[in-house]
């Protein structure tokens, strides 16, 4: 019996290059799925390619709106009973110009994308997760989190603020039986940043599989004494 079997997994950003690679993952491991993304449409795609006989869900969520979160929430806890997981894969990038020239929708982008989805998530399960008497939370931060970027003020702020708010959430809980953890990963090897950077060595970068792995890890009782940390994960770049 798979460690997942029958548990229940919340992942924001199901859609998404890294979110589908997670979902896989965990319904090949006999985990219940509760796939929350912007989209309907998109979500009904992922949820149509995983294996057969997997127990999901599709919740189709503005992670910026609280409200949009909490009916998320109690639908998924009304269908599968609990939440014993919740991976927040949701996010988004965007360059920017410099400080002084940034204007509002773009620092409010980052910061509502990256930010305070994780927030609005969090905020909406730990309840029901302090209620169980345990569970697992895992952010996505981003290397650029560790060291501000010239034109990526906005992005990178909106990743510190996971680590910390990851670091907090874990100091919070550390006795409530909730582990709360974050990846930094380095350039993901998707379609999008292939486009985005064709010359690149993309044998270096670090494929949504192998950042899979990590949030399993993380989510499992082989993690059981780590809470608060930051993991790197930069391929070999």
């Amino acid at each position: 019996m798979s460690e997942f079997e029958d548990r229940v997994a919340l992942i924001t950003g199901a859609a998404g290059n890294l979110g589908s690679a997670l979902c896989t993952a965990l319904a090949g491991r006999g985990a219940r799925l509760a796939l929350v993304d912007i989209s309907g449409d998109a979500l009904a795609r992922v949820a149509a390619e995983l294996p057969a006989g997997t127990d999901a869900a599709t919740y189709a969520t503005d992670l910026t709106d609280p409200q949009s979160v909490i009916r998320t929430v109690d639908a998924a806890r009304a269908h599968f009973g609990r939440i014993d997981i919740l991976a927040n894969i949701a996010g988004g990038f965007t360059m920017g110009p410099l400080l002084q020239e940034t204007d509002d929708d773009t620092w409010n982008l980052m910061m509502d994308l990256n930010l305070r989805s994780v927030f609005n998530m969090c905020r909406a399960v730990l309840p029901p997760m302090l209620e169980a008497g345990g569970g697992r939370i895992v952010n996505v931060s981003a290397r650029a989190a560790l060291e501000g970027k010239a034109s990526m003020g906005p992005y990178c702020a909106s990743k510190a603020g996971v680590i910390t708010l990851t670091e907090t959430l874990a100091a919070e809980n550390r006795h409530n039986g909730i582990n709360v953890n974050c990846i930094l990963p380095g350039t993901v090897d998707t379609p999008q940043n292939r486009a985005a950077m064709p010359d690149a060595d993309h044998d270096t970068w670090v494929p949504p599989e192998a950042l899979a792995d990590v949030i399993l890890f993380l989510a499992s009782d082989a993690a059981r004494c780590v809470t608060g940390a930051a993991v790197p994960v930069y391929g070999r770049s």
